[in-house]
């Protein structure tokens, strides 16, 4: 079941109780707060937590998809990665826990199961963590670099109201 309406699909991922984990959750919602206040009917924000399996159903229909998570790659504290879907899909190995499918192996099984129903265009925005302890606060660096993707996001929203055929930077 497709939407035609739904040409951009943002999803936040990650833990709200595990500190810096929580950046995807926190923009996506601070991003759900700007669209309250200035609608976008061609735009859907889903807070996917750590539930790949919803990424994938949330994506489906859309044309373009926008996944913000936090990332622990050993690099410096803050800093963001905006990549292209197709360079971090991966296919999930078998398991019988959920927590196992992620969004990357969200995007490889929702291409092979929507096929032309899935995004063919998915970016990737991670923001490297700098405390994934138990906890509710964004660290310092995390915190200026979650404004920084919120505010590029917003600017794709506000620059592309109808997604069709249009070149996202």
């Amino acid at each position: 079941m497709t939407n035609d309406q739904n040409n951009l699909t943002i999803i936040g991922c990650g833990n709200l109780n595990r500190n810096d984990d929580a950046v995807g959750v926190i923009v996506a919602q601070r991003l759900q707060q700007y669209l309250a206040t200035y609608p976008h009917p061609h735009v859907k924000v889903y807070d996917c937590g750590t539930a790949g399996m919803e990424v994938m159903f949330k994506a489906r229909g859309s044309k373009h998809l926008i996944i913000i998570d936090a990332s622990s790659t050993n690099s410096e504290p803050g800093a963001v990665f905006k990549l292209p879907g197709t360079e971090l899909e991966a296919l999930p190995e078998p398991s019988y826990n959920l927590h196992d499918f992620r969004w990357d192996n969200a995007i490889a099984a929702g291409k092979k199961i929507f096929k032309d129903d899935f995004p063919p265009l998915v970016t990737v925005y991670l923001i490297e963590a700098a405390n994934l302890d138990f906890g509710w606060e964004l660290s310092h660096a995390v915190q200026l670099s979650a404004a920084k993707v919120f505010e590029q996001i917003k600017a794709v929203i506000g620059n592309n109201t109808e997604y069709g055929e249009t070149v996202l930077s």
